[in-house]
């Protein structure tokens, strides 16, 4: 935890001294507009730091509020550094590397600055339109996209039966109570038979979060609401997370096999924890072979699983479906291509191998800047025929 703080504190700091220099020290300003920006830089720069602790000092719904422009300047930020990157390359391109040309004329000199003001200019432009309309992107509507999936040992009888996916809530101090009761509302809108929660539901201890996750405990499905650990429970508590679930009556599911139906069509759901559990020991470090023992494969089978990734250890087990969350399908371009150095697939429908196939969700919740761009928020109903 404190190498990833650290990390993280350099990589901050990294990215406003480029900011810095690119946006400031490169444009050649009066020494009181430089000293100024500089102090400014390193206030919001500072403020992301403070408003780690300060927010948890306030309910997460308040503090959300205080916190929301210190993250929404975290998305600008991250596109403003891509824009005046894409900018200094196309310097180089054109104008070769300082070292290595000779010095320009005073005309000539004049020319770059003036072009390096209007790019820098034009980018921290289009960089506070993609952080606005991302953060308008995150805070609006939640799509309900519906997912037919065909399985082939699925009970006639069970055909068209409706399940909402949650994930990748991370309810915390920038989401809070209101937040929960939005999404509450919107799943149970399409009146689904099955609720399942696939992970990153929290951001927070059982303790700092009662009262904004208490909304979540209204849904209801003809069969149950069920809920496997994502990797952000084993940041927050997993143990106390999962003890308080279950006693508000949402079925945890750890390496465990329910049937989903009536004696006479059922199909088998399926919850492992995540790869994150692992240092945890038994019983509650993920176990693929416990949760599979003893299975009738001629019945269809879901496995519930907060990763991508996790499929791979279900290879050889004739799996129908699994579904997932934890990319939020990338939830800022282009950190999609980066999500997939790690995961198999980033978001949707896919086809596995053999009959397996995978949904994974977008999700409904963000983490680090509350922007999303090109990855709106889903709640999607996977209807089984």
């Amino acid at each position: 935890m404190y190498l990833f703080a650290i990390t993280a504190l350099l990589v901050l700091f990294g990215m406003h001294r480029y900011f810095w220099a690119r946006a400031v020290r490169a444009l050649a300003l009066s020494p009181r507009w430089r000293r100024g920006l500089g102090v400014l830089v390193a206030l919001l720069g500072g403020s992301i730091v403070a408003s780690f602790a300060l927010v948890r000092s306030f309910p997460a719904d308040a503090g959300g509020r205080l916190a929301l422009p210190v993250w929404i300047w975290f998305g600008f930020l991250f596109y403003a550094l891509l824009a005046l990157g894409a900018w200094q390359v196309a310097e180089w391109i054109a104008w070769g590397r300082p070292r290595r040309d000779p010095p320009p004329t005073a005309v000539d000199a004049q020319r770059r600055l003036f072009l390096r003001r209007a790019a820098t200019g034009a980018g921290l432009v289009g960089a506070g339109g993609v952080a606005w309309k991302g953060e308008r992107s995150a805070a609006g509507e939640l799509l309900r996209p519906e997912v037919p999936v065909r399985l082939e040992r699925l009970p006639r009888a069970l055909s068209g039966l409706r399940i909402a996916q949650l994930t990748d809530m991370h309810v915390g101090p920038l989401l809070g109570e209101d937040y929960v009761r939005r999404v509450v509302s919107q799943t149970l809108r399409t009146k689904p038979d099955l609720i399942v929660i696939t992970g990153d539901l929290v951001d927070g201890s059982v303790e700092g979060l009662r009262r904004s996750i208490e909304p979540l405990f209204g849904l209801r499905a003809r069969f149950g609401v069920y809920f496997v650990t994502g990797n952000h429970e084993y940041y927050s508590g997993a143990k106390e997370w999962t003890e308080y679930l279950a006693a508000r009556g949402i079925r945890v599911l750890t390496n465990e096999r329910v049937s989903i139906g009536d004696t006479g069509a059922s199909f088998d759901l399926i919850g492992i924890p995540d790869l994150n559990s692992r240092g945890l020991g038994a019983p509650h470090a993920l176990d693929i072979g416990r949760a599979f023992d003893g299975r009738d494969e001629q019945r269809e089978s879901i496995l519930l699983a907060h990763q991508p990734r996790q499929i791979l250890l279900t290879r050889g087990r004739d799996l129908g479906l699994q579904l997932s969350g934890h990319t939020h399908g990338g939830q800022m371009w282009p950190f999609g291509a980066l999500v997939l150095l790690a995961q198999p697939y980033l978001e949707g429908l896919h086809t596995h191998s053999g009959r397996t196939q995978i949904y994974v969700s977008r999700g409904v919740g963000t983490w680090g800047p509350p922007v999303r761009v090109g990855n709106p928020a889903e709640i999607p109903d996977i209807i089984l025929t």
